[in-house]
């Protein structure tokens, strides 16, 4: 589809999804904010990756790590001598570029006349840097995590400790991370504030079981994005040539976005190194003693990683659809950020009004639920249809006689009419329920 990118950002702004961030001031580099649809289209993504992650497993616990930690606990753990990426500088136009991006670099050298002048690479950590302290002279540098990961991996033992979990059990955590990206760009796929679902999920230190529950883990997070409604043949995994120094192991999970195929999800099988450092920079134990053999050993993490805004964007991406001129987000009903919306169909008529408004009134006990009642019921219909909305409630003049409502269906146009006392039963049938996982 020419320019999809192009009318996912105009949508995104247009149906309060997605806005630049501080976009009265001139925005921010790299910084989105979320507006009344995105924000629930997001929580919805959390919601059924925390539903299968923890909720309907027996081995996986959840965290919810600080942003800022010890320093220290980032030079264990590599950051501070790895995080980091090759930058080169223009000398015509001093813009900075990663060198690894070959890509982009090309396109910049067009926008010049005369040929691009290069610097060499140098490296470029991505950390933020903060300072905290009262005391102006007394401050310590701290970092914005840029992964969060190690906010599993400190807990480690507190979880440990703290309640029944033995090996093999999982840590799963979302939150915030922050990178200072070179160039961050493709709308939300690459940005310097981001939010992250993770898991790791500790087991022996065995080869055999290692390759087993790393399969295990790929073919269960392609599972989950499948369950999305993702299209499967955008979808594939792609062995890492090159290691990473904590990994044993490295796939990643790849969707077809207009430039070709790029990461939405990895899967790590990084060994004993995340424990091992920590145990050594902190001076704490963090062995775990098989209680048959008594013998201690370092658990190895298989990790499972992926990014709440860059899976938002291969779902805007992949959902969107558009057919003589109209447009509209097929997406899941378990992912739409209103399930159902409520229409009166003229909104100078009071009964209608009341009669919709209690409807709307009740329907959000079970669902979350749009009201409007501005311009033409076509109007109204275009909109949902742009923010994703399957089911669309319509009240008339039928209405007040029988107590029937028209449901119209987003993906076909459809209407069928029901019992209002049975609209709440019927939405239920069609949403789909997440599916179940263990090991």
């Amino acid at each position: 589809m020419d320019n999809l990118m192009e009318k996912i950002v105009a949508l995104c702004k247009r149906r309060g999804i997605i806005f630049p961030g501080s976009e009265i001031y001139g925005g921010l580099a790299g910084m989105w904010d979320f507006g009344p649809a995105g924000v629930l289209l997001r929580k919805n993504i959390k919601d059924l990756w925390w539903k299968e992650m923890v909720q309907l497993r027996d081995d996986m616990v959840g965290i919810d790590a600080a942003i800022m930690m010890n320093p220290r606990a980032w030079e264990a753990s590599g950051h501070l001598a790895s995080f980091s990426d090759p930058l080169i500088e223009c000398k015509i136009c001093h813009k900075r570029f990663r060198a690894d991006k070959e890509d982009e670099i090309l396109d910049h050298e067009k926008t010049h006349k005369e040929k691009a002048n290069w610097t060499e690479p140098k490296t470029f950590n991505l950390l933020v840097e903060a300072r905290v302290g009262v005391v102006e002279e007394d401050k310590q540098t701290i970092y914005l995590r840029g992964e969060i990961t190690n906010g599993a991996q400190v807990n480690f033992k507190n979880v440990m400790d703290s309640t029944r979990v033995k090996i093999p059990f999982g840590i799963a955590q979302i939150g915030k991370a922050f990178r200072n990206e070179i160039t961050p760009g493709g709308f939300i796929f690459r940005d310097r504030e981001f939010e992250q679902m993770e898991s790791q999920f500790y087991i022996k230190p065995d080869q055999a079981e290692g390759e087993k529950c790393f399969e295990y883990w790929k073919q269960n997070r392609m599972d989950f994005l499948l369950s999305l409604g993702i299209t499967k043949e955008k979808l594939k995994f792609k062995d890492h040539e090159k290691l990473a120094h904590y990994a044993k192991a490295a796939t990643d999970i790849e969707y077809e976005f207009p430039w070709g195929f790029d990461e939405v999800m990895g899967i790590h099988n990084r060994a004993d190194w995340d424990l091992s450092r920590h145990q050594e920079y902190s001076g704490q134990n963090l062995k775990v003693r098989d209680p048959e053999t008594q013998e201690e050993y370092t658990p190895w993490d298989i990790e499972t990683s992926g990014g709440v805004d860059r899976l938002m964007l291969v779902i805007l991406m992949d959902s969107y659809k558009e057919e003589n001129g109209r447009v509209w987000l097929e997406l899941s009903p378990k992912l739409a950020p209103y399930t159902v919306a409520v229409f009166p169909l003229l909104a100078n008529k009071p009964d209608l009004v009341e009669k919709a408004k209690k409807i709307y009134i009740d329907l959000r006990a079970d669902f979350y639920v749009s009201w409007d009642e501005r311009g033409n019921i076509g109007k109204r219909y275009a909109s949902q249809d742009e923010i994703g909305t399957p089911f669309c409630v319509t009240v008339d003049f039928q209405s007040l006689e029988d107590d029937t409502v028209t449901v119209r269906f987003r993906d076909s146009g459809d209407q069928e009419r029901i019992k209002i006392d049975e609209i709440s039963g019927f939405i239920s049938k069609l949403i789909n329920e997440p599916r179940s996982s263990s090991t």
